[in-house]
């Protein structure tokens, strides 16, 4: 029986690999793993070129749908899903996401929804009703996941008074510390807390704030265009917080009006295109009623192809007015963007907070400020 170690290295090294099995060949399933990342993986010239990966010398009999069913009953889901990713964006084999027969059985993960926000100006009607039900899957999974940091961070705002709620959340470190130096031990070097402190939490300033969302729908913003819809989607509603939704590329289009509907929304946006960033502060800045209260969230790489002299102003005149600026260069679950280092830093230097965030965080900064 082959070792399943040495298996393992010879599916990640390829056939260049089999010497490490000592001349023995692979096992049934590790055979089928093997054809199943080589029908993928073969037709990469770089593996190719590096002896890596050598590919089928014959026309493969293995479709795309055969090729789903079988890596979906040979691999875990977490490689399933990056499989499917590698498949749709590195190789463009696209009839994974426009293919009915195969849009009908496929499991919905979000690298497939991706591919379909790419790819959905490619399909026909009826295979754009099948790709809908991708994207209604993954956004309702982000949608269970984040709702819940939302509302925990618009539960109300901390602020400096006693409260009665003792909750781990509302838990005063400081003050309680501070009143119960007296039960210092030196010998065990712990304070002995006999009256804890509580923030109490308030709604108070809720009622009064706008958050303005202007989105980057460049094709390098994608996992950025679908945390914005959800996490629009999960602010919408909420007492007295307005969301504003705006994509652009070098067009401005105000999405407001579908917020409450992500999967609609998502399904309007066009990925791609040129970007117009200063173009878009603008719109966002004519959107602005009370600008004291106004939170306006600029989520772009930041690679303008208008004017940046033009958005560096639009941004200082917010600040100026009193307005909360955020530029992110990502908020994804990652937050690690790829972005202009030196626009993003013009704009930081004009008054805006730059960074990249989570969706939750950025929950948290919105309910932070709103409720000052």
């Amino acid at each position: 029986m082959t070792d399943p170690t040495l298996e393992r290295w010879r599916l990640l090294l390829g056939e260049p690999g089999g010497a490490c099995l000592g001349g023995q060949g692979l096992g049934a399933q590790a055979a089928a793993r093997d054809a199943a990342v080589d029908w993928l993986y073969g037709r990469d010239e770089d593996l190719r070129r590096r002896g890596v990966r050598h590919g089928g010398t014959g026309e493969s009999v293995l479709t795309t749908f055969d090729w789903l069913d079988d890596i979906a009953r040979l691999f875990p889901k977490e490689t399933v899903e990056r499989l499917h990713r590698d498949a749709v964006e590195r190789y463009e084999i696209h009839d994974v996401v426009t293919d009915p027969a195969v849009l009908a059985r496929i499991e919905p993960n979000p690298a497939l929804l991706k591919a379909v926000l790419r790819t959905k100006h490619l399909m026909n009607p009826q295979v754009l009703r099948l790709a809908r039900r991708i994207v209604e899957q993954v956004v309702r999974q982000l949608m269970d996941k984040l709702a819940t940091e939302v509302r925990s961070a618009f539960s109300g705002t901390k602020v400096r008074r006693p409260g009665r709620m003792r909750l781990a959340r509302n838990f005063d470190m400081v003050r309680t510390l501070r009143a119960n130096l007296g039960r210092y031990q030196p010998e065990t070097g712990k304070v002995v807390i006999e009256t804890p402190f509580f923030f109490s939490r308030t709604r108070r300033h809720l009622e009064q704030w706008q958050v303005i969302l202007l989105v980057d729908q460049s094709g390098s913003m994608v996992d950025s265009v679908i945390h914005s819809a959800v996490t629009a989607a999960c602010l919408w509603g909420l007492p007295g917080v307005r969301t504003h939704l705006v994509a652009f590329d070098t067009e401005v289009v105000d999405l407001t009006a579908d917020v409450d509907d992500p999967v609609e929304l998502l399904m309007k946006v066009q990925l791609g295109g040129g970007t117009d960033i200063a173009r878009a502060a603008a719109y966002g800045a004519g959107l602005v009623d009370q600008p004291r209260r106004a939170i306006v969230v600029l989520i772009s790489d930041f690679y303008e192809g208008g004017d940046p002299r033009r958005l560096v102003r639009v941004v200082r005149d917010l600040v100026a007015q009193g307005s909360k600026v955020l530029g992110l260069a990502a908020l994804d679950e990652q937050a690690n963007p790829a972005y202009d280092r030196e626009l993003a830093q013009r704009l930081a230097d004009a008054g805006a907070h730059v960074g990249a965030m989570t969706p939750g965080e950025l929950a948290s900064f919105v309910a932070e400020h709103v409720g000052r």
